[in-house]
């Protein structure tokens, strides 16, 4: 039976939420309510350590998510932890879906941490940020099926006859001790401060002192907390176990855009940008290299987009992909990275030829005219790279190569 179960309120977060858990080490797999009392991912033979359902909430009535959330907590029966989570900017059910996942468990408490801070989503005062703005003035106050009426969190989970604390900053940048400290005051709900990955890890490193002493924790996040609370239980190896990727993408094509731009919102992917007419290999590469010692699951380099209407130099856009190249070859040799994603036939050529292999060894084809598999010959033989055209697939279509590189390093499978 899965160790972990996750319960998300639309498609496009449940997924995301599972490439966390895939990244932290977990067989992460999402699947669409409702479920059925015999479905495969509940067998124990599935070999499933996190189940994320998706729920398909966000914008039903709060009877029928409170029915949903009840029914899917009963089919998967008892597991290790249980993550309610919820949009980024808690639109949604979220008071009456938290209600019914307590409810569920009467031992239980709450730790609602909503914030995403590598998203801009952060909690201070226990109001919710977004890029800085109050929630209720940000756009999803705006949103015509679920708007946000209030910043406010506590405001947020009613609802609920539970007692609601607020952890405040200042007692999380305390340090683990004062957290404990704090978490050990009766409250069925307790709304957490965060501004930063690092106050994440200090609240879940607490909140699991605590579950070793009897707590039983039920985590109300958007993603990035309940991955760090199973780590800290010891349900997931950490994220330190799976290495980074790499992107490079050299193509400028408007659809190759907004790709890149699904890859930052998605799975929080950052990049650096190289001058086409001046690429400075040494310097994107060390740029990059700052992005990996911050932490970031997935770092790229890509060229600068030209003005609008502007002519593109010939003898400029031929100097990109070998100054590409030579800057994944640095990134390589400087390092661990675990995955190559390339975008541009041209930039896959280069980046191959700059990382001396002599071929490329396929295993799958993600989407059409998109493939993974390893890079063969030379002293990166066996790294895992996928490739696609850059006008190849919609707008998801870099995410999902990237997923698959991701899955290929959480798991060692070749074919997800």
């Amino acid at each position: 039976m899965p160790k972990l179960l996750v319960l998300g309120d639309d498609l496009t977060g449940s997924n995301a939420t599972g490439a966390l858990y895939a990244r932290f080490g977990l067989r992460a797999v999402s699947v669409n309510a409702p479920l059925e009392p015999d479905a495969p991912c509940l067998r124990a033979e599935s070999g499933i350590d996190a189940l994320v359902v998706n729920l398909g909430t966000r914008h039903a009535s709060p009877a029928h998510a409170g029915e949903a959330v009840r029914r899917a907590v009963e089919l998967a029966g008892p597991v290790e932890l249980t993550v309610k989570r919820v949009d980024t900017t808690l639109r949604g059910n979220v008071g009456v879906e938290t209600e019914a996942v307590l409810a569920s468990a009467p031992d239980a408490r709450a730790l609602v941490v909503p914030a995403f801070p590598d998203a801009g989503r952060v909690t201070l005062g226990g109001l919710h940020l977004v890029d800085g703005v109050p929630l209720a003035e940000s756009p999803a106050a705006r949103d015509p099926l679920a708007p946000v009426r209030s910043s406010r969190i506590r405001t947020l989970l009613q609802p609920t006859r539970r007692a609601i604390a607020e952890l405040p900053l200042d007692v999380v940048e305390e340090g683990v001790e004062a957290v404990v400290a704090a978490l050990r005051r009766p409250a069925g709900i307790v709304v957490c401060d965060a501004t930063t990955n690092r106050h994440l890890t200090t609240v879940a490193k607490a909140a699991a002192r605590l579950a070793a002493e009897g707590t039983r924790w039920i985590s109300v996040d958007s993603g990035p907390f309940g991955v760090r609370l199973a780590a800290a239980l010891g349900l997931a190896p950490g994220h330190e176990t799976v290495p980074p990727v790499l992107a490079v993408v050299g193509s400028i094509t408007g659809q190759t855009r907004d790709q890149v731009l699904e890859t930052e919102l998605v799975l929080d992917a950052r990049y650096v940008d190289v001058d086409a007419g001046r690429p400075d290999p040494a310097a994107v590469a060390a740029a990059a290299g700052k992005l990996l010692a911050a932490g970031h699951r997935v770092v790229g380099i890509r060229t600068r987009a030209p003005d609008p209407g502007a002519p593109i130099d010939p003898q400029v856009a031929a100097r990109i992909p070998p100054a590409l190249g030579e800057a994944a070859r640095l990134v390589l040799g400087a390092h661990r990275i675990g995955g190559l994603y390339a975008t541009g036939g041209d930039i896959a050529v280069e980046v191959t030829k700059a990382l001396g292999a002599e071929g490329f060894e396929i295993d799958t084809e993600v989407l059409p005219l998109a493939v993974a598999g390893r890079l063969s010959g030379g002293p990166h033989a066996g790294l895992p790279f996928a490739t696609k055209g850059g006008l190849i697939g919609g707008r998801d279509a870099a995410v999902a190569c990237l997923e698959h590189l991701n899955h290929v390093l959480a798991t060692g499978r070749k074919n997800p």
